[in-house]
């Protein structure tokens, strides 16, 4: 048995704070709860409530210093890919929340596809955006 019971929060350090809060919030997220800590150099901070979940995104300013894989990138520098690849969103329609999420500031990684994984056949729809912040999204419709 395990004592794991769910994902609480996934972290991003936003570029710029205020934009990547409306996008979130744009996306339907609600804000939750907000802070700073000087002693980590966190000038903002806050929690985007995934409606209906007890998950959250936790968004924090480009100074602030947070525990993190690897390095931060260097201006214009394309990130080096770690361990998280990329989080998914449970969306009732993937091609409405991509559309959504690239008439808010984000670019396509993905567009809407079907996919069928393994045999028997697990059939996923999806699509995958790039974030303000550069994060991979993927939007997913779970019927499992």
């Amino acid at each position: 048995m395990t004592n794991i019971t769910g994902v609480h929060h996934i972290a991003i350090q936003a570029k710029d704070y205020k934009a990547t809060i409306k996008f979130y919030e744009a996306l339907g997220l609600t804000l939750y709860h907000s802070w700073t800590l000087p002693e980590f150099n966190i000038e903002y901070a806050a929690l985007l409530n995934i409606p209906g979940t007890h998950s959250y995104i936790e968004v924090f300013d480009k100074g602030a210093n947070v525990a993190a894989q690897g390095r931060k990138a260097v201006a214009g520098e394309t990130p080096v890919t770690g361990a998280l690849l990329h989080f998914a969103l449970i969306v009732k329609d993937a091609t409405m929340a991509y559309n959504d999420a690239i008439a808010l500031g984000a670019t396509s990684c993905l567009p809407p596809s079907v996919l069928l994984l393994g045999e028997p056949p697990l059939t996923v729809r999806n699509s995958l955006v790039y974030g303000l912040d550069g994060e991979v999204i993927e939007f997913i419709e779970s019927h499992w």
